[in-house]
């Protein structure tokens, strides 16, 4: 998802001027509190939002934690070379644990690089997307090709189910091409996903069993990162749609050579089966890791339209109707992968905060509030 996927790197990588429009938009930022009895974590400006937080991590770059259907567990991915990995595997938390001082299990292989983990309805097994019927090393992590930030799509990625004892059980997906970065309807009964099976990168639906494939966009550019709406009928997804004749080129040949660059990408929303495709942002530079509000009439997403020089990446968030921008973190380095429990209590999101200045993304659980 990739990495819904590298940008973990993106707070040094990505250098780009912020696009003129985005100097045009109004962005309503949460209320000041008092600072008696708020956690030093959490910025005095999040206060409205943010009851409580908690670090779960400690070193590496951890992201891409994801709910279990009952809220007890969490998947996440992480490359901490003090948890003996060399790239992105896949570890397993419960709601309470954190790890200062010790390890989470490991579920996935241990091979290749691994990402996008979800649970199934069943809270018992996880799918996610792996290299590792490719090679058991890690893939090499292109950053840059002629000066810009740019994304490794893997064609050796594939999806897979595994129990929470790391066995894989099922592989859904088998065609020749990156299938990467699926996600599950909270309704347990359909996955989306990005494939490049159609020479594009596009989303796809199919059953749990990866039975009844469906492509559901048909547009050139980058369509990744989708998630559903709270009762399944809808889907957010972040694109890098090139739109010159020079950005289409640019675009077709970074894909050719199995990459993307990912510094101007929009949101989009669509029912489940595509129809009523339409853009929800315009704001320039990096929009993306949406995830519906419970309510499934906003979302919050991770964007650097503010930035002037790629970075800060804040979560800000929007109504599905385009309006109502509002500004939820003001960190200076980066908040992204913002991902709510299922009953609507908690958010999970990946920071640069209290890291020691060093570039280590950690995984963090506040209290929600609205």
């Amino acid at each position: 998802m990739i990495k819904k996927f590298l940008v973990l790197l993106a707070v040094t990588a990505i250098v780009s001027c912020k696009d003129k429009a985005s100097n045009e938009n109004s962005v309503a930022t949460s209320d000041m509190a008092s600072t008696e009895g708020f956690d030093s974590l959490i910025y005095p400006e999040e206060r409205k939002h943010f009851k409580s937080i908690r670090q779960i991590t400690f070193g590496g770059d951890n992201a891409e934690a994801y709910w279990s259907f009952d809220d007890k567990k969490l998947i996440f991915q992480s490359n901490f070379k003090d948890w003996g990995v060399n790239c992105d595997q896949m570890f397993l938390m419960n709601l309470e644990d954190s790890f200062e001082n010790h390890k989470p299990p490991m579920v996935s292989t241990g091979m290749g690089r691994t990402t996008c983990s979800y649970f199934l309805p069943d809270n018992k097994h996880i799918i996610y997307a792996s290299t590792h019927l490719g090679a058991e090393e890690c893939p090499d992590t292109p950053l840059r090709k002629n000066g810009k930030y740019i994304w490794p799509i893997y064609d050796s990625y594939d999806i897979f189910v595994a129990d929470l004892q790391g066995n894989i059980v099922s592989q859904l997906t088998n065609e020749v091409g990156y299938d990467a970065e699926p996600t599950v309807s909270p309704m347990g009964d359909k996955i989306v996903f990005t494939s490049t099976r159609s020479g594009d990168l596009e989303l796809y639906t199919m059953n749990l069993d990866g039975s009844d494939v469906k492509q559901i966009t048909n547009e050139l550019g980058y369509d990744g990162g989708a998630f559903f709406s709270p009762d399944g009928s809808k889907i957010i997804f972040r694109s890098s749609r090139p739109k010159t004749e020079q950005e289409i080129k640019e675009y077709k040949e970074l894909l050719a050579e199995g990459l993307v660059e990912p510094t101007n990408m929009e949101l989009y929303i669509c029912n489940a089966d595509g129809s009523d495709l339409r853009q929800l942002t315009d704001l320039g530079n990096a929009n993306w890791s949406p995830f519906f509000h419970p309510s499934g009439d906003k979302i919050l997403f991770s964007s650097n339209f503010e930035a002037e020089r790629g970075f800060p990446f804040n979560l800000y968030m929007i109504d599905i109707d385009g309006k109502n921008l509002t500004r939820i973190t003001h960190g200076e380095t980066f908040d992204a992968f913002p991902v709510f429990s299922n009953n609507g209590k908690y958010l999970a999101f990946s920071s640069n905060r209290n890291n020691g200045g060093n570039r280590d993304t950690n995984l963090f659980i506040a209290e929600w509030q609205d």
